[in-house]
Parts: C-alpha cells; structure tokens; sequence
C-alpha cells in the first residue's frame, strides 16, 4: 500500500521516520508470529482456530457474519473454518432465537480447553522470553503495547479503507 501525499502531509520527517522503523519491527515480528503459528499447526493448533475461538469468547454466541467482521476476513473464509471447527467438536451451531432460519456460534467446552490450553503455552513462553528484563521495564512495556494495540484497533477501518477494502 502506498499513502498518498494527502495522507501523509501532516507527519513530519521524524513521525514517518517513526513509522518506517515501527512497521519495520512490526513486519519482523509477524515473519517470527508466522513461523510460530506454522509450527503450531503441525502441532495440531491451528492460529485461525485459536482467534475464531478467543472472538467467540469475546462477542458471545454470534452469527457467521459478525464473527467474519470481528476478525477482519470474507464471511465465506470464516464459513470454512467454522465447519471444521463444528466437526472437530470445539465450536457448536445454535438456532437463533431471533430468527430460526440463522445460527448462532459458540465455542464448546472442548474448544474452550483448547483455548485455554493455548494461552497457558503461550503466556509460559513469553514469560521465560523476558524472564531476564528488569520488571519495571517490562511493566512499561506492556502498557505501551496495550497502548498501541488500541490504537491500532481503533485504526483498523482506515487502514483497511486506505488499502482499497470495505472498513
């Protein structure tokens, strides 16, 4: 994606030079998240299983359609990997009180495990990774990244509308 003069006009030097370096770290980061999700997946945890169940979690029982724009992706995607989620046993079909002919999601007790289990693994993980920090500086890390996870939340419709797609 390429901003447009427009979009950048109101940024000075040191803001972009800011945002190259970010999105720079942020770029080597999801290459290593990748390379995590795929072994992952090799283990049996699949990464869109993970965040279609931590989304379940979140919303509540939803419809198909709302799960697909909570997690940034076509419904038909979304569609897909329910399925196999339903037949793996971790998600389950309700009828919608609301209109018979729609169902609701929702992780099942099992999915629920498998979510859980996959948060301790990955908090254990981490928490040997900065073992070695000195605690106010991971306190404040942490609180930036929240910051910016936010942020960057909140940000979503206009970078999705800046790189062509529907926000």
């Amino acid at each position: 994606m390429e901003l447009t003069v427009d979009a950048a006009a109101d940024l000075t030097d040191d803001q972009l030079e800011s945002g190259r370096r970010l999105a720079s770290v942020l770029f080597a980061f999801g290459k290593q998240q990748t390379a995590v999700a795929a072994r992952l997946s090799k283990a049996g945890v699949d990464r869109s299983a993970i965040v279609l169940l931590k989304n379940l979690v979140a919303l509540g029982p939803v419809r198909l359609g709302t799960l697909a724009e909570a997690v940034y992706s076509d419904p038909s995607t979304v569609s897909r990997q329910i399925a196999a989620l339903v037949k793996e046993g971790l998600v389950a079909r309700h009828a919608d009180p609301g209109d018979g002919r729609a169902s609701l999601l929702a992780p099942t007790d099992d999915g629920l495990a498998v979510l859980e289990r996959q948060r301790a693994r990955f908090a254990v993980s981490l928490a040997q990774m900065v073992r070695h920090w000195d605690a106010a500086d991971l306190d404040t890390f942490i609180e930036l990244f929240e910051r910016f996870n936010a942020d960057h939340q909140n940000h979503m419709p206009t970078l999705i509308a800046e790189c062509g797609g529907k926000p």
